[in-house]
């Protein structure tokens, strides 16, 4: 389809500090807070209400693309609201509309019918604390122990069936996501009811892990795989479990990861601030996106991204299976990229592991004051045997002086000269002082790669949480991603 699509100018209300601002429905008011960014209010986006489930009127809103005319069968969206907003919250504060509009699919934004709070499964814990029942709090009463009987659910899946009388919906591109807690209610319809779905994703949305494992650790689902994805922030943390949110993460990561038999170590793609790290599964693939120095929500590109790197190429075979097609585009990683983590000897060099002779340090750079001064640190720099610097740029490695001294001769013809003890580099006959001094370490030269990396190669490096990640284009490593490549690929 590829249509052009346009970003309309809007009139900002940076004084605003309401949740969502019910002014804005119908007018061209924007609001802008930390990356959730809101757009000019759809004019072609349209209430609905009526009973679907129960006799219970609910309301939904649908964004129809300017290009449809009913002749041919086109994907379907369903994008469900953070907790305390609206579907057409949800729409403003996306890019679902824009994205539909140049690609040609239909997107319903549904609101939850319970003071705009979803049904969903709860932990005990967080029960015990709300307490029941609890009008002030997400918890009008105990959501219900069946499926079947959650109104939400009954209501997406009436929802899904009035789109498709109405409309002339592609049934094996049907998809839904979800922001927050509705990213939470998304999750939860995928893993009873995700055979009617081509693909799952949510944003900012963390399960609690009780609903998703029993107490013998097996994973809950009824619905078998599905391609999953989940977009993370790096600065998140779950109501009334703040210190747990990292291991959160990790256990929503490993309950899909199950789910769609995923047992090899993910492709990683990092530009700019958003990480990709790319699961190929047996049964279904899963992308998981950790965003760099961002809050809790969704960006405004979220749904872009959804889009081009899995809806796009999705659907369902006849008899349930996933195919997958092309996506607009490609879930590969890297083409060129090295991590390292400190205390390991393994390196992720372009999607694949490589052994070291010894594991990456951590060093110290220090400055001493006075005669018996105390020494304070300057920098902290990553050191990695010489051997392996040679390794990864195909390089010729002379070890004299019982590796003392090492030269590396590179492809190009440069030379680069290092000592035991100095922080000069000699490169091309030329001396150049490194961030740090090299080292002598069981037997072997350890040398800065980071300043290598960068004053060699011109490469850009960034690390977190003991974790460098080197590549030929900006990338910032983010909380998650470390910890992806640390515990799961450096393990």
């Amino acid at each position: 389809m590829n249509e052009k699509i346009f970003i309309k100018p809007g009139t900002p209300n940076d004084g605003n500090r309401e949740y969502l601002p019910e002014a804005i429905q119908g007018s061209n008011m924007v609001v802008n807070e930390n990356g959730n960014n809101s757009q000019v209010y759809p004019t072609r986006l349209t209430e609905h209400s009526d009973s679907l489930a129960d006799g219970i009127p609910d309301t939904w809103y649908e964004y129809v693309p300017s290009s449809y005319d009913g002749a041919c069968k086109v994907p379907l969206v369903i994008s469900l609201h953070g907790g305390l907003m609206t579907g057409w919250g949800q729409s403003i504060y996306s890019s679902w509309t824009i994205v539909s509009e140049r690609d040609g699919f239909i997107v319903v934004f549904p609101n939850a019918h319970e003071r705009r709070i979803w049904v969903l499964e709860c932990e005990k814990k967080t029960m015990e604390i709300l307490g029941e029942p609890n009008p002030g709090g997400f918890y009008m009463h105990t959501p219900p122990k069946q499926p079947e009987d959650n109104h939400d659910l009954k209501f997406l899946l009436m929802l899904i069936e009035r789109m498709k009388q109405k409309y002339n919906i592609d049934e094996s591109r049907i998809f839904m996501h979800g922001m927050s807690m509705g990213e939470i209610m998304s999750s939860q319809f995928a893993r009873y009811y995700g055979r009617i779905l081509a693909g799952q994703a949510g944003s900012a949305g963390v399960t609690w892990p009780e609903v998703l494992f029993d107490e013998q650790g097996e994973v809950i689902n009824r619905a078998g795989s599905i391609p999953i994805w989940q977009s993370r922030v790096e600065h998140e943390s779950i109501p009334l479990h703040e210190d747990e949110t990292d291991e959160f993460v990790k256990r929503n990561r490993e309950y899909w990861k199950k789910i769609n038999l995923i047992d090899q170590f993910p492709e990683i793609k990092i530009v700019g601030e958003d990480n990709f790290a790319f699961y190929q599964g047996d049964h279904a693939d899963y992308v998981f996106r950790d965003i760099k120095n961002r809050d809790h929500g969704q960006t405004f590109d979220d749904a872009e991204l959804i889009w081009d790197y899995l809806f796009s190429g999705l659907q369902r075979g006849k008899n349930g299976e996933v195919v997958n097609n092309e996506p607009l585009c490609q879930r590969i990683g890297d083409a060129y990229a090295i991590a390292l983590a400190t205390g390991s000897a393994k390196a992720y060099v372009n999607n694949r592991i490589v052994m070291m002779s010894g594991p990456s340090i951590m060093h110290q750079k220090l400055k001493y004051h006075g005669l018996n001064g105390e020494a304070i640190v300057r920098g902290e720099y990553f050191l990695v045997p010489i051997s392996f610097v040679a390794t990864v740029f195909e390089a010729i490695y002379i070890s004299e002086e019982g590796g003392r001294f090492g030269e590396l001769i590179l492809k190009d013809g440069r030379t680069l000269q290092f000592a035991q003890g100095s922080i000069g580099c000699v490169v091309n006959n030329r001396v150049h002082s490194m961030f740090c001094e090299a080292v002598y370490k069981d037997g072997e030269l350890y040398v800065p790669i980071e300043w290598i990396c960068k004053k060699v190669f011109d490469n850009h490096t960034s690390n977190c949480e003991d974790v460098l990640y080197i590549t030929d284009h900006y990338a910032e490593l983010s909380l998650n991603m470390a910890l992806i490549i640390r515990d799961e690929i450096l393990k």
